[in-house]
């Protein structure tokens, strides 16, 4: 595999970074001298993260849970420190909600149905570090990019997982491509809103789920934090049970897999109106409940062209009127890492948006604006 690749990209404001499965948007905002030495310093990181993450590959590969593991690498520890809240046991189960069965779902529960759906007791999550790899590059690579640096604003896009630095006064704009059904398509991320991260997971992307969300994407206070809930909340987007589900061991379909023999969504067939809104009350119970603990500030969740938005603050929505993003980011096939719970990478060759395309680059560029990865 060759070494870390890195260069400016044609517009000479972005840099892109490659390491394997590893592909980088950066861009920072401020004065030549501060952006140039940011480079540098992010270039310098950029060096040793992956072989750092390779080293301890078995270890981030093992469940985690309610206590924070030690691991020598800062990358690791931040996945590490992402998923504990989200582990098996790192909190106990509401003893007001019911255990989820395997059960196919009701049809009885329509969109906007205020009942509340079973929820996954938290005793019985599952999660490793892998969940938060994208979103942990995201912020050790902004990290080491904004150390010591007078920068207004930049951001570290690591395949539609971003995290964001935002100085005082100051705010960035993220796309969500699809968001559609009274959505409004762009977000305006604020100093002031605690908002420094998004991500983005679903079935139909790189990374397996044992959900049937075409995405969820969530804005929480770190790019790995949004990148391990995004992941819960996709695999509770569900109908279990559901005949139009198919789904197959993970590892059999990727032997070094960190999900083992559990089942993935490999696709998902015709659902009835009823059913989507099941399955999308499923998912939502979960970001609620994320955003009662704190642990996310919002997400928005899509399946069959329905969608359902939790807790992201109705300042932070903003015109679908707005101008183009840099680029649109989703889910590609699983990287040389073997992770099946998070997407990182990117392309600047692709045309337009969907479930399955890459990074999309739109020029010209316009300043303070990024996109955000979620799914038509």
């Amino acid at each position: 595999m060759p070494g870390p690749q890195i260069s400016l990209l044609p517009d000479g404001r972005r840099l892109h970074m490659n390491h394997g499965p590893i592909d980088l948007i950066v861009e920072a905002f401020g004065e030549p001298t501060e952006v140039k030495a940011a480079y540098a310093q992010a270039a310098a990181r950029f060096q040793t993260i992956l072989t750092e993450l390779v080293a301890e590959l078995p270890d981030l590969r093992r469940r985690a849970g309610a206590t924070v593991r030690a691991f020598a690498g800062s990358t690791a520890l931040r996945m590490e420190r992402a998923v504990v809240p989200l582990a098996e046991d790192a909190s106990p189960p509401r003893a007001t909600r019911k255990s989820e069965d395997t059960s196919a779902p009701s049809s009885t529960q329509r969109t906007g149905d205020n009942s509340a759906p079973d929820l996954p007791p938290r005793t019985v999550r599952f999660i490793t570090p892998m969940a938060a790899v994208a979103g942990a590059v995201a912020d050790e690579m902004l990290a080491a990019m904004t150390a010591r640096r007078a920068l207004s604003r930049a951001y570290v896009n690591d395949g539609g997982d971003i995290a964001l630095h935002l100085a005082p006064g100051e705010s960035l704009k993220l796309a969500i491509a699809g968001a559609g059904h009274g959505l409004a398509d762009r977000i305006a991320i604020h100093h002031a809103d605690p908002v420094r991260g998004i991500a983005t997971s679903g079935w139909r992307g790189r990374s397996f789920s044992l959900g049937i969300a075409d995405a969820v994407t969530v804005l929480a206070r770190t790019a790995a934090a949004a990148d391990a809930a995004a992941t819960i909340i996709a695999n509770a987007v569900d109908l279990p049970g559901h005949p139009a589900i198919t789904r197959a061991p993970a590892d059999t379909l990727q032997p070094d897999t960190d999900l083992g023999a559990r089942l993935v969504t490999t696709a998902v067939g015709a659902l009835t109106p009823d059913e989507i809104a099941q399955a999308l009350s499923r998912g939502a119970a979960v970001a609620q409940d994320l955003a009662d603990r704190g642990l996310i500030a919002g997400a928005a969740l899509f399946l069959a062209g329905e969608a359902r938005v939790v807790g992201i603050p109705g300042q932070l929505l903003m015109s679908a009127q707005t101008p183009s993003p840099v680029c649109f980011a989703n889910h590609l096939s699983p990287t040389p890492l073997g992770r099946g719970t998070a997407s990182m990478a990117a392309d600047e060759n692709a045309a337009r948006p969907s479930a399955t395309t890459r990074c999309v680059s739109s020029p010209p560029f316009h300043g303070g604006e990024v996109a955000s990865a979620a799914s038509r």
